[in-house]
């Protein structure tokens, strides 16, 4: 019998119980030992809940228990599942998350604690939702040196960024939609300025890597400044506007950003919509290939904490390699990162633009008032001196 815990019965918390007792009969098979919930940790009670014989206030009654085999940390924040996580792992009881923000934080210490007891720290449900990216990370691409990689990885945003494209939307309508339909936050703030995205990209980062990318060290830059008028742009060059996070090899060093993008039509990321994640890899010889899919939700993200379950249960006594330690990387200045710009700017500086810039292409949609263009490929720090020299620039984005 493979006992199971979940810490936190909110909405990822009752997802994994959920698909444990309606996939029960096909993760017995793939595991070859019957699965029970055993406990469920939660500060309030469920009455009439089907499973509220389950509930317990006390951790301790989980983590005592000589029969517990794996828990499921599905309370989000650091603290308490911080000091939670780390009893478990201590007593030699495996622990699955969604839990970026402890991930990110604490990930190398966890990995470190699990294989002194045995056991396993699983978090495949912390980046992308339901979409498979850290298991392929550590096996299927296992024979791959991975030099780059680029994700759409929160749905909140590229749910407002949609609306914004498809429905002409400004920013301020987009985001009152998402949170209506439950996607965004009453305080949005960590989708809206990166903070979500920043810690999925630390993750993914440090497991290309082996080592430990701080999410505090990456650029971050968030959507609040993309208008309406940036889509119409966007669509007069054939492209959209995501919200990218990406990490790449150069030879300067190890390289992290989060931040607005235009995207070209023929770029696979163009059509990832609405609350899709989409997660773009290359490989020096596979080459490229991208992993697609529902990036949040209650069941995806349920399901990607119990395929850990699965692999934890297959795994009893037995340590899963994830190579990922605590040294810490330090990332190339993001100032240093090249690509081209989409800039506007008034019309009457157009001509201060011209002078100012190398101006790669002049970009029409319609907007008398405005001057715009794409540059050259230049880094931020060359932007910046450029744009100081015109005095007034409405916006900028980087082109992919």
């Amino acid at each position: 019998m493979i006992n199971v815990a979940v810490l936190g019965y909110g909405t990822v918390g009752s997802g994994v119980v959920e698909v444990i007792e309606t996939n029960k009969k096909d993760i017995e098979r793939k595991i070859g030992a019957d699965i029970e919930v055993k406990y469920i940790l939660d500060l309030r009670d469920f009455p009439g809940d089907p499973y509220e014989a389950k509930v317990v206030h006390d951790y301790k009654t989980i983590v005592n228990d000589p029969d517990m085999n794996v828990i499921c940390e599905t309370m989000g924040g650091l603290e308490p599942a911080f000091t939670f996580t780390k009893e478990a792992l201590s007593k030699g009881i495996s622990v699955c998350t969604s839990n970026k923000e402890l991930v990110a934080a604490h990930g190398p210490e966890l990995i470190r604690l699990a294989q002194s007891n045995k056991c396993n720290y699983m978090f495949e449900a912390s980046v992308g939702g339901g979409i498979p990216i850290i298991r392929p990370m550590n096996s299927a691409l296992t024979a791959e040196h991975i030099d780059f990689v680029m994700g759409i990885l929160n749905g909140t945003t590229n749910y407002i960024l949609t609306r914004m494209d498809e429905d002409g939307a400004d920013f301020a309508d987009a985001l009152k939609e998402a949170q209506d339909l439950g996607y965004a936050e009453k305080d949005p703030t960590a989708d809206v300025e990166g903070f979500d995205i920043s810690r999925k990209i630390a993750i993914l980062s440090s497991l290309v890597c082996g080592h430990y990318v701080n999410y505090e060290d990456i650029y971050t830059e968030g959507i609040t400044k993309i208008s309406a008028e940036d889509l119409k742009y966007a669509h007069a060059m054939n492209k959209a506007v995501k919200f990218l996070a990406l990490s790449r090899e150069t030879h300067e060093g190890f390289f992290a950003m989060v931040a607005p993008f235009m995207v070209d039509r023929e770029h696979p990321l163009y059509m990832v919509r609405d609350a899709f994640n989409a997660v773009f890899i290359h490989g020096n010889t596979l080459d490229n290939t991208m992993y697609y899919g529902r990036g949040a939700g209650k069941l995806p993200t349920a399901s990607a904490v119990v395929a850990d379950v699965v692999d934890c249960a297959r795994h009893l006594g037995k340590c899963i390699t994830i190579l990922w330690d605590d040294e810490r990387v330090e990332l190339t200045d993001a100032n240093k990162y090249r690509c081209p710009y989409f800039v506007r700017v008034p019309a009457d500086k157009a001509d201060a633009a011209k002078s100012a810039f190398k101006i790669d292409k002049v970009i029409d949609a319609g907007i008398a008032s405005e001057f715009a263009f794409v540059t050259g490929e230049i880094d931020n720090t060359e932007y910046e001196a450029s744009a100081a020299k015109v005095g007034d620039v409405i916006n900028r984005i980087r082109l992919i």
